[in-house]
């Protein structure tokens, strides 16, 4: 480690030591977990009919309603935990530390199981041209290209992994940024009330969000897209500060009902003028249209992730070895879950069920496989230590959770 790397993990407060914080565990599983349930979801929107794969017959407008909302916080509720999480390895071990732990855990499993993902849904969208019968018109789509030769490929995509690939950037940049003197920063970010927050810190994710359509899509080009640095990456960068930053999270515990009654409101003026039908390439907003929903993805997404972060430590921060195991093979889960997800989406298309009975059985079917998988072949195996690290017995003051 150099001498800046020392002179940084130095100055890092560690005020969340002092005991293993499961709510953080928890969040991040459920962020993991919700993914599955959310790329369940669009095979039954209205709006994504047109573009998804596994859209089915079924659709409901209360799915869109839904989805689009928890799309809003998710994954910035993820980055904000990951953020945080770098950060306690930065105090632990220092910037070569923390590069060498994540490349371990987050860019050795991209480069892994993207290829081996890609591969199974081209091998489980193969089969569903050739046997199912009441196709999607994006799968009509994509039967007609087959049939035409000359066709060109499809753009690459980094699909659902695109949360590991941004997450690189993310941690590369943070060993490149703290050569920076943040100090000014870092005292009035430390000192800052929760109501000015609240009301200035979205305005800095409005640039970010005027270079992408809404609802922002998945950033998941192999060129890494400038509006995610700006958005997600924002989000990342609050984790890392509320690391250091004594009882941040408890200071919006008297608001986190107002915060999200609030949020409430601004998604009914969101999803009143999003489209009810998404084209590609979409149609641009028109001035002022466009300021309100930007302006509403980002008040949304702050508001509801610190909801979820006081909530998640008001009522699910305590262990249980159920919530343990959720824990664990959540990004085992993750990672596997869409190319199962659609192998079995296709399998329904053609059957006469209700939505509720397709969306539970793609839903269940997808995350039984994904834990009995974890159980058999990846908990006690090199994959689940690449994943999770070794498994150790620990105590109730110990924060290892936090190197995942």
């Amino acid at each position: 480690m150099n001498s800046t790397e020392h002179s940084h993990a130095n100055k890092m407060v560690r005020p969340y030591e002092i005991e293993r914080l499961h709510y953080l565990d928890n969040l991040r599983a459920l962020a993991m977990i919700g993914g599955v349930f959310f790329h369940a979801m669009l095979a039954y929107s209205p709006a994504l009919h047109n573009l998804w794969l596994t859209a089915d017959r079924e659709q409901s407008v209360i799915i869109d309603i839904v989805a689009w909302f928890s799309h809003l916080f998710r994954m910035p509720l993820f980055f904000v935990i990951a953020g945080f999480f770098v950060a306690y390895l930065v105090s632990k071990r220092g910037m070569r530390g923390m590069l060498f732990n994540r490349t371990k855990r987050v860019l050795l499993p991209f480069i892994i199981f993207l290829p081996l993902c890609l591969w199974a849904i081209v091998a489980s969208l193969m089969s569903a041209v050739a046997t199912v019968e009441h196709k999607s018109p994006f799968l009509q789509m994509v039967a007609q290209a087959m049939a035409t030769p000359g066709t060109p490929p499809p753009p690459f995509s980094t699909m659902h992994l695109w949360f590991l690939y941004n997450l690189m950037f993310f941690c590369v940049l943070t060993w490149v940024f703290s050569y920076i003197n943040w100090s000014h920063l870092y005292k009035l970010f430390s000192a800052i009330k929760p109501l000015p927050f609240v009301l200035l810190f979205p305005l800095l994710l409005i640039p970010g969000l005027l270079l992408v359509e809404s609802p922002f899509p998945a950033p998941d080009k192999l060129l890494p897209q400038l509006w995610a640095f700006g958005f997600f990456g924002l989000f990342f960068a609050l984790g890392y500060w509320i690391f250091s930053t004594q009882n941040f999270i408890d200071r919006f515990q008297p608001y986190y009902i107002a915060l999200f009654m609030a949020s409430l409101i601004l998604y009914a003026a969101y999803y009143f003028f999003i489209p009810k039908e998404f084209t590609f390439p979409s149609t641009p907003f028109e001035f002022p249209q466009n300021i309100i929903v930007k302006l509403c993805e980002a008040y949304i997404s702050v508001w509801m992730t610190l909801v979820c972060l006081v909530a998640g430590k008001r009522y699910v921060n305590s262990h249980s070895r159920t919530m343990r195991f959720f824990s664990d093979s959540s990004y085992w889960i993750y990672i596997i879950h869409l190319p199962l997800l659609f192998a079995v989406q296709y399998q329904l298309m053609d059957k006469n069920w209700g939505l509720l009975a397709k969306y539970s059985a793609s839903v269940g079917i997808t995350l039984l496989i994904g834990a009995v998988s974890y159980l058999l072949l990846v908990r006690w195996t090199p994959i689940g230590w690449m994943l999770n690290g070794r498994k150790r017995a620990v105590n109730k003051t110990e924060t290892v959770a936090m190197t995942q």
